[in-house]
């Protein structure tokens, strides 16, 4: 069954937010996990890929839009509609969408980063409640002092 991780941020920030989603995808394909960025827009999802390009200065994610040539080679990608193809055999999804993708339980680990902005918060409590009625394991990581 997947296995949802919730990671709540103190700061209201979307910038605070794609920072964390940055660092958290660099130790998710650290790991060894195959990892899609799920986001709510295209704006949102190519703002994401520049960042990965430049978190930090001394890390390099491959990475990859999930329409672009590239993303059958890389280990991570981003996108805002369609899921990664089946074969892709991608074990982790990074949620940014205000919903729940209806595919997300072909994942084993489904993260979702809140930040402290009411939209978000509103749409976020409602995923949760989702998931746990439907029976899926949800934890929660509540995050102090994470500044970018």
């Amino acid at each position: 069954m997947t296995r949802i991780d919730f990671y709540i941020l103190p700061d209201t920030t979307l910038e605070a937010r794609l920072d964390f989603a940055c660092r958290l995808a660099e130790t998710i394909a650290r790991k060894g996990y195959r990892l899609h960025l799920h986001t709510e827009s295209e704006a949102m999802a190519r703002e994401l890929d520049d960042r990965l390009w430049t978190f930090r200065p001394d890390a390099y994610l491959p990475h990859a839009l999930l329409e672009s040539e590239q993303a059958e080679t890389v280990p991570v990608t981003l996108g805002w509609e369609a899921p990664p193809a089946p074969d892709r055999a991608v074990q982790a999804l990074l949620n940014l969408s205000p919903g729940i993708p209806e595919w997300f339980s072909r994942f084993e680990r489904v993260a979702e980063i809140i930040n402290q902005h009411q939209d978000v918060l509103v749409a976020k409590r409602e995923c949760w409640q989702t998931y746990k009625k439907r029976g899926y394991p949800v934890k929660a990581h509540q995050l102090r002092g994470q500044s970018s």
